[in-house]
């Protein structure tokens, strides 16, 4: 392989653009990791920039519409950030229109350096990234995409440009894969590794034919991995499936008592197994073991309450000739993250069921191993075993199960590019869609309310499991007559959390799932050092090397432009901001795309009041942290942060079930 990276538009033009996903500085760093590792291994290196002059004026007609004047050479606009400014020996290719290849130039070199295959990295891609591609394809190159440093500022045009090359002219994968794939080290890698299946539908387990393995190391210990997982293929899928419309036809001759009662015994099956499971979760995901027990419960809880499901689904008379019912809508593609591994999948799975459907489950990869153990009490329940398939692999397989022509369904919890990739697919198949796609919560907090409660219970709601969960209270919105004195209880509040050992007693703060996402967490903060007015970080040096553990750490950032501020970190950070009254408090929250929780900290009725009539978000909090919330109400997002019915109660007969009403004639 002579491999060879081009960098697209990664211009300060194109970078200051609203609604980048990912964002600009996440599109910068994922980017300079990936082209700080080709210039490790020698590869030649491509710029290639937007350049504009003014005279003669060689904008491209629609710019010149527009009036606008981007990348104008010499310019602050033109330039590229610090960290991917060329080097002596790297290249650099202008051009004017949207590819790389327009004057010849590029296509030249690539030939004059005998490359064969090309990384990409760059924006936009659903524009010039795509456009390059395909001219790429078209001379015969092999092409990766790096996913996580190429960005769009068009979401669904972003999703459907990706599900387009994806199947025709490149391969997309992490920064980390593709560095991997250039030291030629990942086959090594897999000879030593426990090796997980692709699928299991029954038995025996199948293995995937596919090149491409994702390896889980365990966050508490960076130095052990603990699997690996093969990404499954097109053929695996396809084996997966190929008994799958006999099954949801046995399945659906079960009685609605019968299907309840397999729910009933699945739950005393997790209940058998709680601790493994809470020890899995620790070990695999660094959930801390109070934690993940309360997850273990949370699943069983959701079993017995969906197993009163049902009876809200049976036939309706209105009339001697006339009645409607809810039929099931059939096979069910389940997307569920590693965060939750096993009360996000039991929430989708219980009511897909009971409801009279059956389940293909891809489970996020950290997840894989919990899946396989999910799935195997399952097989111990007298069903189909199929009723449940699984599948495992990464973002492509999630992709092809998606847009599967046997899948009727999609249920999704994952981010918010997710969301435009499923919403892609499943609008170009007329399929119905339920998508949970993360929140960046906020509490607003006022003078009047008890102040210590209140910041014990945001740090809980912050920082517990490290800030890995979706109801995460990341903002902190406080009346500026408290301002100080909240901030400082906060930071008291910070200074009790037990931080550690995800296996011990005590600790309510373990480790990040990976080391990835503990150097992006880092890497957001240091961002947003210069642009912060107070940067707070708990201090532990004695456990960082050993895993990927980042402290809990306050930012007050007044500011709600700032990235800190507008992207959900995922992590362990609380950001506080000042609002002057309540209407401006309201404001901070609503400006933001996301809309899953908020929650208000004040003993005013008429506060509550206005709260309640103003805020946009699914879930809203009085006197309660944004985090956790009960099986028996509905759970879903506004904005960005959902799409299509809820989950849980109500939204579960809306979702698993299709209308029908009959008509007939009595003879």
């Amino acid at each position: 392989m002579q491999a060879a990276l081009l960098l697209i538009d990664l211009q300060e033009d194109f970078l200051s653009k609203p609604n980048l996903e990912p964002s600009a500085g996440e599109i910068v760093r994922g980017t300079t990791i990936l082209l700080q590792g080709c210039r490790h291994y020698s590869l030649p290196v491509i710029h290639i920039w937007t350049t504009i002059s003014p005279k003669p004026d060689n904008r491209m007609p629609h710019w010149q519409k527009q009036g606008r004047f981007l990348c104008l050479a010499g310019t602050p606009g033109h330039a590229v950030p610090p960290s991917l400014r060329p080097v002596p020996q790297e290249f650099i290719i202008h051009k004017t229109f949207y590819s790389g290849f327009e004057n010849g130039e590029l296509a030249d070199l690539l030939e004059k350096l005998k490359i064969d295959t090309l990384l990409v990295a760059g924006i936009y891609l659903h524009g010039c990234v795509r456009e390059t591609v395909l001219d790429a394809y078209q001379k015969g190159y092999k092409i990766w995409i790096a996913e996580d440093a190429t960005g769009s500022d068009d979401g669904l045009h972003g999703a459907i440009s990706l599900r387009y090359l994806q199947a025709r002219a490149a391969q997309f994968a992490t920064v980390e894969t593709l560095l991997s794939l250039v030291a030629n080290r990942q086959r090594k890698h897999l000879e030593t590794v426990l090796t997980l299946p692709s699928g299991i539908a029954e038995q025996p387990l199948l293995a995937s034919s596919s090149a491409l393995t994702w390896i889980h190391k365990s966050p508490r210990n960076l130095s052990e991995t603990l699997w690996q997982v093969p990404i499954a293929d097109a053929v695996t899928l396809e084996e997966l499936l190929s008994n799958s419309q006999e099954t949801l036809k046995d399945w659906q001759s079960f009685s609605l008592c019968q299907r309840q009662e397999l729910l009933h015994q699945f739950a005393t099956l997790l209940e058998q197994e709680k601790l493994n499971f809470v020890r899995q979760l620790a070990i695999e995901i660094g959930k801390p073991i109070t934690q993940g027990e309360a997850e273990v419960n949370r699943a069983i809880s959701l079993l017995k309450t969906v197993a009163k499901y049902g009876e809200d689904a049976l036939p309706v008379a209105k009339g001697i000739d006339r009645q409607y019912r809810y039929s099931p809508v059939g096979k069910i593609a389940l997307i569920t993250p590693w965060n939750n591994p096993l009360a996000i999948a039991i929430g989708k799975i219980a009511p897909a069921l009971v409801y009279g459907n059956t389940v293909i489950w891809k489970p996020a990869p950290a997840g894989s191993a919990i899946a396989i153990k999910v799935k195997e009490l399952f097989d111990r329940l007298d069903c189909p075993s199929e009723i449940v398939t699984l599948v495992l692999g990464d973002r492509t397989t999630a992709l092809m199960l998606m847009a599967h022509p046997e899948i009727d369904a999609v249920s999704l919890s994952g981010s918010s590019r997710a969301g435009y990739a499923a919403q892609e697919i499943c609008a170009r198949r007329r399929i119905p869609l339920q998508a949970e796609l993360g929140g960046n919560n906020g509490a607003i907090v006022w003078s009047d309310c008890e102040l210590e409660r209140a910041a014990k219970l945001i740090v809980a709601g912050a920082f517990g499991f490290a800030g890995q969960r979706c109801t995460a209270n990341r903002r902190a919105i406080v009346d500026a007559d408290c301002y100080e004195a909240f901030v400082n209880h906060l930071v008291k509040a910070m200074e009790e959390l037990h931080w550690g050992d995800p296996l011990a007693e005590l600790t309510q703060v373990g480790p990040l799932i990976s080391q990835q996402q503990r150097d992006r967490v880092a890497a957001l903060i240091e961002r947003s050092a210069v642009k912060a007015e107070m940067i707070y970080a708990l201090s532990r040096p004695e456990i960082q090397p050993l895993g990927s553990y980042y402290p809990p750490t306050l930012v007050c950032c007044d500011n709600p432009t700032q990235e800190i501020v507008e992207e959900e970190t995922f992590g362990p950070v609380l950001v506080v901001q000042k609002a002057r009254n309540l209407q401006q408090a309201i404001a901070l929250n609503n400006r933001l795309k996301q809309g899953l929780v908020a929650a208000l900290f004040s003993a005013s009725p008429q506060r509550h009041q206005d709260f309640l009539q103003k805020i946009k978000a699914g879930i809203l909090k009085i006197n309660y942290a944004t985090a956790d919330v009960d099986v028996d109400l509905p759970f879903g997002g506004w904005k960005h942060s959902g799409v299509g019915s809820p989950e849980h109660s109500v939204g579960d007969r809306e979702f698993y079930t299709r209308l029908q009403s009959i008509y007939w004639h009595q003879q």
